[in-house]
């Protein structure tokens, strides 16, 4: 049996005639930026995410940098970030002129430990990043307690965990702002690059719109010094068209994820950890494996995809080497690095594909 790693096409196949009409409209209207559709999608997606505001962006990255810049973090800045994540991340702080601080995430979830972050706050710290990494929650409340404490601004990073919620709150709505990415592989994915920024926040939400339109708040008059990131409105409408069946996709993740956690039961594969205030959405289905690179080879000589996730920590990226961390200076990061191995998980894979997963890994 095959199984890729992901696949687009049941989803692609159950919403064809939904995507085909998306297009169409906007096909017809010609009207290809800051039109309806973007306005229509900011709407929904911010009730979605329970919050006031919604303000669409070209990607992932630049909501969370245009989060930041509106924020006002800057040159001479810090911001704690997980030293377990996408690149991406650490690349938001750096872009605005800040420095990311890395903290080592729980080895269990694979998120940032919150009883590490205390002890890395200075005078310069301007911010909290937690990223919800694969999909699982951070654990928000000791998070939101620091950052009280300190005075300190969160920013969600959400680009992998539309829909996940924590003690019943949807993630993206607990810091001062939250980016999210659309990134056609996410749990809502466009089809193409886009992203978007939430907040509850009126002034942060203007600022984040004009700073992502070359700092205009309206027709060539500039305020600030800003960059060309907008969401695209056949992005929107694709978006749009893929929102309302979100809940529902996100629970047959949660139902896959839920046979892989109580049927693998080999004892050399770790599995991930789910905090009980949590109710994950599952991007990302990441085990561990001490002979990770093995168990991938042995997988796909199954028949059954995989990916690793990341295999190279952020601090030991050549993009990183002017901030002089050593290997063996973020352990945890380090040993995620070299044993994550993430199974298949997208929607539409049926019982069958399920259960020979499964059962090839228990006979490893």
């Amino acid at each position: 049996m095959k199984i890729p790693f992901v696949s687009f096409r049941p989803m692609e196949k159950e919403l064809d005639s939904d995507l085909r009409a998306a297009f169409e409209r906007v096909y017809t209207n010609s009207w290809y930026i800051e039109g309806k559709e973007d306005e229509t999608f900011e709407i929904e997606f911010a009730k979605f995410c329970n919050t006031e505001y919604c303000v669409g962006c070209g990607n992932g990255l630049d909501a969370l940098m245009l989060s930041l810049k509106a924020l006002g973090v800057g040159t001479g800045d810090e911001v704690i970030v997980p030293s377990n994540t996408y690149i991406a991340t650490a690349l938001a702080v750096t872009y605005v002129g800040a420095t990311p601080i890395f903290v080592e995430p729980d080895i269990r979830t694979y998120n940032i430990d919150p009883t590490l972050i205390e002890e890395k706050i200075t005078d310069k710290t301007k911010a909290i990043m937690p990223v919800h990494l694969y999909g699982q929650p951070c654990d928000m409340e000791p998070i939101m307690e620091i950052a009280h404490k300190y005075n300190l601004y969160v920013v969600e990073d959400c680009a992998q965990a539309h829909g996940a919620t924590y003690n019943g709150q949807v993630i993206g709505s607990f810091g001062e702002a939250a980016g999210f990415s659309f990134y056609p592989g996410k749990n809502l994915g466009a089809l193409g690059d886009a992203g978007a920024a939430v907040t509850n926040n009126k002034v942060v939400a203007d600022k984040i719109r004009a700073l992502g339109n070359y700092g205009s708040d309206y027709k060539y008059h500039h305020i600030y010094q800003g960059n060309n990131s907008r969401l695209d409105e056949m992005q929107a409408a694709f978006l749009s068209a893929k929102l309302p069946h979100l809940g529902r996709m996100n629970e047959e993740r949660r139902r896959i994820a839920e046979r892989y956690l109580t049927e693998i039961t080999n004892t050399q594969i770790l599995l991930p950890y789910v905090l009980k205030e949590t109710n994950p959405v599952w991007h990302i289905f990441a085990v561990r494996c001490t002979k990770r690179d093995k168990l991938a080879e042995y997988l796909n000589e199954a028949g059954i995809g995989t990916n690793k996730h990341y295999p190279i920590p952020m601090h030991l990226q050549e993009a990183y080497k002017e901030l002089m961390i050593p290997k063996g200076a973020l352990p945890i990061a380090e040993e995620i690095s070299a044993t994550e191995l993430s199974l298949p998980m997208y929607y539409g894979m049926t019982d069958e594909q399920i259960s020979y997963v499964i059962d090839v890994i228990n006979k490893y």
